[in-house]
């Protein structure tokens, strides 16, 4: 007797998620699992081979990409400028930024693969968000639009700062993605830099956005020429900063957006601070165009102040000091008619603020975005404090020593810690103390260290080790430190 139809079609789902899930691969630490089942995020044109796969370490899904060269001989007299590319791409970091975890080279025979880990963003990309909201909606939300441009130019500022600077040039709204809390990557950062990188006779696996005609429009007059530079970028900003408020500019079928199309666009637009904005960007002249780092300051985007953003930032720092609900209980003791701030006006009645006057949740709301980096810091830093990656290729005698074995030992912890919890016990012959460390993640994950403390160890020190050992930021070494060394001092220094 024939199993009956919906129970066979389960069995047959079921199978197909099994054959998904299968192991292909692994990375030569193993860290890294190659599953069967492909990805398109959209974020990775000239990519051949985009697969699902697992970080074990972090129990997350990541991608698995893979760079294929067909001629293994051409690919060994390059190999080691392809190699820095790829050293100094891992070092790129932004909270809104799709982030390139590891790479490796695999070169058996005949062929050559280049195969490097990055993040995997299933929330979908902003095309498809905006076609989803245009189903029920005949505009973006204004706020959201803020929020999500803020984050495009804090990234791209990012980009543009380095010394020489990291030219996108691939932005469109198909390489920009939505986290579930609302949180922006931007994706293909690297793609103008292996076309600049991979010499003429191995750029056959690099494509571009800009050969798909209905992308064409992202793309300022000037692209591809010898001279263009950041100013692409911001065009490209432009061009998705108005479709995210009119959700969709039409075109005819899968054919390229037209001029009329884009100035029907511009001209639906009812606020005239949001119209000048985006029209700055698209300028045909790109020595007319606005920096990434000065649009952030534009009228219509800059509302938080920084101030405000500063304290937001520190408070995020230091939570591990404080409990978690601690913004909840103090707004219980607060008296609502209390003044919170007073301004002093010669001549004029003093200005007030009451308590009564400030939104708790959201304020809430607020410090839930700063830890989740929709407002970075960075955002507002003139020039960058820390010296950043040097992307193109430098002069050989710098290639040699920036030249790293591969796989490296240990991977670098690029979250920061949000949250820390310290125990110590004695050991049943009472000869030694046990250390218990829970370590709370900005990502929400938990990890969890122990360790029998030696009479020599110092609370520096093994803040140094977990650094070293890839367990926590560098930035987080001397706040680890710290709180180590008030522990010992409050568990060694109480009555037995």
């Amino acid at each position: 007797m024939a199993a009956p139809e919906p129970a066979r079609r389960g069995r047959e789902r079921e199978d197909e998620s099994e054959d998904e899930s299968e192991i292909l691969e692994e990375s030569p630490c193993g860290r890294w699992q190659k599953r069967r089942e492909q990805v398109n995020q959209g974020n990775m044109p000239g990519i051949q081979s985009t697969f699902l796969a697992m970080d074990t370490e972090e129990g997350v899904e990541v991608v698995w990409n893979e760079l294929h060269f067909t001629d293994r001989k051409a690919f060994k007299a390059h190999e080691e400028k392809i190699q820095t590319m790829f050293e100094q791409l891992v070092l790129v970091d932004h909270p809104n930024i799709v982030k390139l975890h590891k790479y490796w080279l695999d070169t058996p025979e005949s062929k050559a693969r280049v195969i490097f880990i990055t993040e995997y963003v299933s929330s979908g990309s902003l095309k498809q968000f905006l076609k989803k909201t245009k189903k029920n909606h005949k505009a973006m939300n204004a706020r959201a639009w803020k929020r999500w441009c803020t984050q495009i130019l804090s990234a791209l500022s990012f980009l543009h700062s380095c010394n020489p600077p990291i030219i996108h040039g691939n932005l469109t709204s198909d390489t920009i993605f939505i986290q579930h809390n609302g949180l922006i990557k931007i994706g293909s950062v690297w793609h103008r830099v292996f076309s600049n990188a991979i010499p003429d006779d191995l750029r056959s696996p690099i494509r571009i956005e800009r050969e798909e005609q209905r992308n064409l429009h992202f793309f300022p007059p000037e692209y591809g020429q010898v001279a263009d530079g950041t100013a692409v970028d911001i065009f490209s900003f432009g061009m998705c900063a108005l479709e995210m408020a009119v959700l969709e500019i039409q075109s005819n079928g899968d054919t390229r957006v037209t001029e009329e199309a884009i100035a029907r666009a511009r001209h639906s637009l009812s606020d005239p601070n949001m119209r000048e904005f985006i029209l700055s960007c698209l300028v045909l002249d790109p020595a007319c165009r606005p920096s990434a780092h000065n649009l952030l300051f534009h009228r219509v985007l800059f509302e938080v102040h920084s101030l405000k953003l500063l304290a937001a930032h520190c408070f995020i720092q230091h939570q591990y000091l404080m409990p978690e609900n601690v913004v909840e209980e103090k707004t219980k003791v607060i008296d609502l008619n209390m003044v919170m701030a007073e301004i002093h006006r010669t001549g004029r009645p003093r200005v007030q603020w009451r308590y009564s006057e400030v939104s708790f949740l959201e304020l809430d709301k607020f410090l839930e975005d700063v830890r989740n980096g929709i407002y970075p810091l960075m955002n507002f830093a003139a020039s960058r404090p820390l010296g950043l990656p040097r992307v193109l290729a430098p002069p050989p005698e710098d290639a040699r020593k920036a030249k790293t074995p591969t796989p490296e030992p240990f991977d670098v912890e690029t979250r920061k810690v949000v949250q820390m919890q310290c125990n110590m016990e004695m050991n049943e012959d009472r000869a030694q103390w046990h250390l218990t460390l829970l370590l709370v993640l900005e990502d929400k994950l938990h990890r969890q260290l122990s360790y029998d403390l030696l009479p020599t160890d110092s609370s520096r020190d093994l803040a140094t080790e977990l650094v070293h050992y890839g367990f926590i930021h560098e930035d987080d070494c001397e706040k680890l430190a710290a709180f180590l060394e008030s522990t010992f001092h409050k568990y060694r220094s109480a009555p037995p």
